[in-house]
């Protein structure tokens, strides 16, 4: 083979590998631009690290972004108060009008039962006194169902807190946290206006008011419900010192025979 043949011949080689390694990259070309322009082949590629990414930025969303959130947040609802105020009025005064017809509905529905259940004799006591005082019987059964009454009764010695006795009507709530409670918002009203040498006498607690009779050694707190004015108060108050007289203070070491007496008065008023 001439020298001629031989250049002829490593030409052809290497051509040949240029046209095939050109050949591979034409064709990778045509593939990568058939799945950018193809929607079903690009999305098989993207959609996999999309989800990765959206799903760790919502892990870290909590922790990167509350906080600016939360400030942003407290900020916009401070600068627009009046918009929020406005935005929320019609969904609470929605909620505030179905609670206030649903307590009506109940409340009717105890009146119809107390009128159609009721002994004749307090039927006919109603129908006079209505007659009198031109009041209808259920506007006085509706009275009625607001009178005040005891629901729990406690005699609790001053400083330490702790129950002496008590009685309940329903079921007992937690008697120590609720003495100790009382005591420790007695003594701090008492503590920051002592320079008037008053004493706290009573607590109101949502529907409940707690009344406080106070005695030398300790102190007695009634839970009342119903409407409590202040001619229920002084009534009451006469028959706790009266009870206190007669049962709590020559017995004051029998912390068995103060409840019996308790239980009497409270289920007895």
């Amino acid at each position: 083979m001439t020298e001629s043949e031989k250049l002829a011949k490593l030409k052809e080689l290497l051509l040949n590998e240029d046209r095939d390694f050109a050949q591979k990259i034409l064709q990778k070309l045509d593939d990568l631009e058939e799945t950018v322009n193809t929607q079903e082949k690009l999305s098989e590629k993207v959609n996999p690290i999309i989800d990765d990414k959206l799903h760790t930025f919502v892990e870290e969303i909590p922790e990167k972004l509350g906080p600016t959130i939360t400030k942003a947040l407290s900020e916009e609802i401070k600068n627009s108060q009046d918009k929020v105020v406005e935005a929320l009025f019609p969904i609470i005064g929605k909620m505030i009008k179905k609670y206030i017809q649903q307590e009506i509905a109940i409340l009717s529905d105890r009146i119809n039962s107390q009128v159609q259940n009721t002994f004749s004799v307090q039927k006919w006591t109603r129908k006079i006194k209505g007659m009198f005082f031109g009041f209808s019987e259920e506007e006085m059964i509706m009275s009625e169902l607001a009178k005040p009454a005891i629901q729990q009764i406690f005699v609790i010695e001053k400083g330490s807190g702790l129950i002496i006795s008590s009685a309940s009507k329903t079921e007992a709530i937690e008697e120590d946290m609720v003495a100790g409670m009382l005591t420790a918002i007695k003594s701090f009203v008492e503590d920051a206006f002592k320079e008037h040498n008053q004493s706290l006498q009573s607590i109101e607690y949502e529907f409940y008011e707690i009344y406080i009779q106070n005695f030398s050694g300790y102190y007695i707190a009634v839970m009342l419900s119903g409407t409590v004015n202040d001619a229920y108060k002084s009534e009451l108050e006469n028959q706790l010192l009266d009870l206190t007289e007669k049962h709590i203070n020559t017995n004051i070491s029998n912390k068995e025979l103060i409840k019996q007496h308790l239980e009497d008065f409270i289920h007895h008023e």
